[in-house]
């Protein structure tokens, strides 16, 4: 049985891991030296890369041959 392919190219699924990771750093550091609440966007940018990396995973696990829902 064949694995389908993502939507993400290697460089792309590289870059938005580095971009991740990035943003989850970025977040608490920003949160211990910034007096207001601006912390929560790197968050939220965190939170919406790490979906799109876990939507390109679960097209990546289902298999070649599966049909879509179309």
């Amino acid at each position: 049985m064949q694995q389908g392919s993502g939507f993400l190219t290697v460089r792309q699924r590289r870059l938005a891991w580095l971009g991740f990771l990035l943003a989850a750093v970025q977040a608490p550091v920003a949160a211990k030296f910034a007096t207001d609440d601006s912390w929560l966007f790197s968050l939220c940018v965190a939170l919406m890369v790490a979906t799109v990396i876990i939507a390109d995973d679960a097209s990546r696990r289902r298999p070649a041959n599966a049909r879509s829902s179309d």
